[in-house]
């Protein structure tokens, strides 16, 4: 699919790549809701899941774990299985909200004004029962933890509410971000203690500042359009000075996981996979160019990368301690 959608006809959204498996495999009906949910643009669910898995990951390092059986030091299967289908469903279902709210701004940014409800596709009430529905789904997946996980669980719903009216009211929209899709950090480390503490608090701020970060490059594409429409964000904000303030918080983010790691013990062998994840961030920040869209994308989809580094990380210190 190459064409870019509009009022006259359906298409891909202007961000979404060509040749996708929604469009070729999804009948034309369900398309729009495909492009709600960000189907076509899974780095999305990517992201939101990373703190999941890493928290799922470090956890049986944790405190009161050192008399699990050994094999428990891999992180629980069912456990990742749930937190992939809960970010795909929370991830469409935020998404879906955004864009409820977002509806006329959209219509006024290049970028978005392909989406299905700028573009005509959708109504808004078709939207608001998508929106219900993944929910659902969302909350199925959260019953399956142990009942402070689900505490935690419900109370992101606060963070996730506020988020798309950040633009409005602070030039640190991408910090509310930040702040609900960096909670994974607390659900991967609750669901295996039952309880929250220093680990999980290191790990969600140090995510944090990562989301803050990447978030920012990706904010570099629509710049010119938010400065129009009055849209508020870090790259308007850091503008030329973006890279400095990239090593900060890509640079913050590595200490403060290395903080978590060691706040459990963890083997030194992961910490190579957080090294190798650092330098992977350096390149980004080494060659970014502010002013190109398309490798502002490009390296803000590469961030999935880091994701799989820090996860490889702890998951080989595990298998490290298995073999030993």
């Amino acid at each position: 699919m190459d064409n870019v959608q509009s009022k006259a006809g359906q298409g891909r959204v202007a961000d979404a790549p060509s040749g996708h498996w929604v469009y070729a495999v999804m009948p034309r009906a369900v398309w729009p809701f495909a492009q709600l949910a960000r189907w076509d643009r899974p780095i999305g669910w990517w992201l939101l899941l990373w703190p999941c898995w890493w928290a799922a990951a470090l956890a049986p390092f944790g405190h009161g774990t050192e008399s699990m059986p050994v094999l428990d030091r891999l992180p629980d299967p069912w456990h990742l299985v749930l937190f992939l289908i809960g970010a795909i469903a929370m991830r469409g279902a935020g998404c879906t909200y955004n864009d409820l709210v977002d509806h006329e701004i959209d219509d006024r940014v290049a970028r978005t004004r392909s989406r299905p409800l700028p573009s005509g596709q959708v109504t808004r009430t078709q939207a608001k029962v998508f929106l219900v529905a993944q929910s659902l789904v969302g909350f199925v997946v959260l019953i399956q933890f142990n009942w402070t996980a689900i505490a935690v669980g419900i109370a992101s719903l606060a963070v996730v509410a506020i988020y798309p009216f950040a633009k409005r009211f602070t030039d640190w929209p991408q910090l509310f971000l930040g702040l609900a899709f960096s909670w994974g950090a607390f659900m991967g480390w609750v669901a295996v203690h039952g309880s929250l503490g220093p680990t999980p608090v290191l790990l969600y701020l140090g995510c944090i500042l990562w989301t803050i970060g990447y978030d920012t490059i990706y904010a570099h594409q629509d710049k010119e359009d938010d400065a129009l429409v009055g849209v508020r964000s870090t790259a308007r904000l850091f503008g030329e000075r973006t890279k400095p303030a990239l090593v900060i918080l890509y640079g913050g983010m590595v200490v403060l996981l290395a903080a978590s790691y060691a706040s459990t013990g963890a083997p030194p062998i992961a910490y190579l996979g957080l090294v190798a994840a650092g330098l992977h961030m350096l390149n980004q920040i080494r060659v970014l160019d502010i002013d190109d869209a398309d490798q502002c994308l490009a390296l803000f989809k590469s961030n999935t990368v880091v994701g799989w580094l820090i996860f490889g990380g702890l998951v080989a210190a595990a298998i490290a301690e298995i073999v030993r």
